[in-house]
């Protein structure tokens, strides 16, 4: 199962997530995805098994994925500040791939219903999907 987690700026959420996923599912095979070099280096250095960066990276890997796991904006054409484009977010959303999207508020976009959880409380519920997806495979 091939996994890619997508992040921008920093790629401190990719990061947090890498790390979870590796203390939970330690042999699951993940490519990380940042819209930048420093995202994509930093999720690398959190334990991913490749790494690549912008956008034509973000298309080809999305097309690949079996699971993609990232922040809500990943899906928003112009989010996080601009680094997601119109390009990346229609791959993600046409992708074939299963999504477990992360419901940031910064985003500039509300999703009714969603508890307003931590970042570490986030990631662990989405650690938690990714885990049920795996075994109903």
């Amino acid at each position: 199962m091939n996994v890619v987690v997508i992040d921008a700026q920093g790629g401190g959420i990719g990061k947090q997530l890498i790390i979870e996923i590796r203390k939970k599912i330690p042999d699951l095979h993940i490519t990380a995805v940042g819209t930048n070099a420093s995202a994509s280096a930093a999720m690398l250095k959190a334990g991913a098994d490749q790494a690549a960066c912008g956008e034509n990276a973000a298309i080809v890997c999305a097309r690949r994925a079996d699971v993609i796991i990232g922040p809500v904006g990943i899906v928003i054409a112009d989010a996080m500040l601009g680094e997601i484009t119109p390009k990346i977010a229609q791959a993600v959303g046409a992708s074939d791939a299963k999504r477990i999207l992360i419901p940031f508020r910064n985003c500039d976009t509300v999703i009714a219903g969603v508890s307003d959880l931590s970042v570490s409380q986030l990631i662990q519920e989405a650690v938690k999907e990714l885990n049920t997806m795996i075994k109903a495979d």
